[in-house]
């Protein structure tokens, strides 16, 4: 039901919006097994096309923090679905001119709009949850707006590789662009219009005290080291899994669709643990288990396929299990009053993050002449691991000062400001909550 009371079919809604996110999704992570194509035929100089590859992945992240940051000055003073509908068409040209591009900084001029357009249209799709889906129902609806990463796994990226293969490398692009038309001309015909609400605070002033929080900073540290963990290894997966385990390409796909199987089967688990348990706890054990498996990754050899999909398998699922107890976390710590504009400043922060950290591992991997095996993937191996326990120790900070956001069931109290001592009621409780932030 809409703000005004306006009913809305909820479940067609959902559909479209989760065709948003997938589609945006599918076309962020489509890149990463198309790497080696596309690293012979943009970048002929092996010994620099690791680092050029790198860019081109980042360069998409980079450019959603950017005008991600931007957007959370004016989403919530526009309407919902025009903004969306605006976002998402600049998304579809911007995919298709990914296919036509004939150079290599052609394709990387697609890929920034492509990541410009695409990431703030997967902050409104989550505003719009909020906007549409009441509080008991909205944790079921964020699922089916999260389940288009395990999606994209299982169906786009197998699919994509297979087109790929069978024609150019062009071609996912082209079934992409298409497939955001469809889902375009549905949104626009089915979608309701949400108002902007009225905003009486200087937008200024509201982002400055979302940054400057001190629980707000902690949060923000530990999303630099929950994306760095990660985004440092998958986008060289693909290369590594053909140049240094040997692969065949023709076999690539099954690397992403076992890894995306076992995530969408896992992601519901994850969740139900992080309702009944610490979160923090739940967060050390699968930094450690990603961790290792990181490591166990960039260090494979010429290996059996079976080895190659049990470790890549193992790095998939427990790399993305990290993210539900963490979000729930900061979820949880920010105060409701600051939550969407702290939500719309951390997706920046994590996109940046996922962009940094691909740049920098391209900075330490380089291609040997002529086999183009990756030198040098073991020390991203290495910087993940680190990154991964970094991940842990920055939830732990967090907790330390926001206690109730880790407690399973608990609500988070109301917090005045850092440095004071208040008793707030908790919204939604009928109990209070001394709280100090040191």
């Amino acid at each position: 039901m809409l703000p005004n009371g306006k009913p809305v079919n909820e479940r067609l809604t959902l559909f479209v919006l989760a065709g948003v996110q997938f589609t945006h999704t599918l076309d962020f992570v489509i890149v990463q097994p198309l790497g080696p194509t596309l690293m012979q035929t943009f970048m002929p100089n092996i010994s620099t096309a690791t680092a050029q590859y790198t860019w081109l992945v980042a360069i998409y992240g980079i450019a959603a923090a950017v005008t991600g940051f931007l957007a959370g000055f004016v989403l919530d003073r526009v309407n919902r679905k025009y903004a969306l509908m605006t976002l998402y068409a600049g998304f579809c040209v911007a995919t298709f001119a990914c296919a036509r591009a004939p150079t290599y900084w052609a394709l990387m001029g697609a890929r920034c709009a492509a990541g410009a357009f695409g990431g703030v249209a997967g902050s409104v799709v989550a505003a719009m949850v909020g906007d549409i889906i009441p509080p008991e129902r909205r944790g079921r609806a964020m699922a089916v707006i999260a389940a288009s990463y395990p999606l994209a796994m299982v169906l786009g990226i197998p699919f994509g590789l297979q087109l790929a293969n069978m024609f150019k490398w062009h071609t996912p692009f082209f079934v992409l662009a298409g497939l955001g038309v469809i889902v375009f001309c549905i949104g626009a015909w089915t979608l309701p219009p949400i108002r902007p609400v009225e905003v009486k605070v200087n937008p200024w002033a509201q982002v400055k005290e979302i940054c400057s929080h001190r629980v707000h900073v902690r949060g923000f540290a530990l999303s630099v080291a929950l994306l760095f963990g990660g985004a440092s290894v998958v986008p060289l997966m693909a290369p590594s899994m053909q140049f240094n385990a040997g692969i065949s390409p023709n076999y690539l796909f099954l690397i992403y669709l076992c890894g995306g199987v076992v995530t969408f089967v896992t992601t519901p688990i994850v969740g139900r643990l992080t309702d009944f348990h610490d979160k923090v706890n739940l967060i050390g054990i699968f930094c450690l288990v990603a961790g290792t498996a990181a490591l166990l990754l960039t260090n494979l050899g010429r290996v059996p396929m079976w080895v190659a999909l049990v470790v890549s398998t193992l790095f998939i699922s427990s790399m993305s299990a990290r993210f539900g107890p963490t979000m729930a976390l900061l979820l949880n710590s920010v105060e409701a009053r600051y939550r969407g504009g702290f939500m719309s400043v951390n997706a920046s922060v994590q996109q940046a993050s996922a962009g940094l950290a691909t740049m920098g591992a391209g900075f330490l991997v380089t291609n040997e002449p002529v086999t183009n095996r990756l030198i040098g993937f073991q020390y991203v191996g290495i910087m993940s691991a680190v990154f991964m326990a970094a991940t842990y120790l920055l939830a732990r900070r967090l907790k330390a000062i926001a206690p109730w956001a880790s407690a399973p069931g608990v609500p988070a109290p109301r917090v005045a400001g850092p440095g004071t001592l208040v008793n707030r009621i908790a919204t939604g409780s009928s109990g209070t909550f001394d709280v100090k932030e040191p």
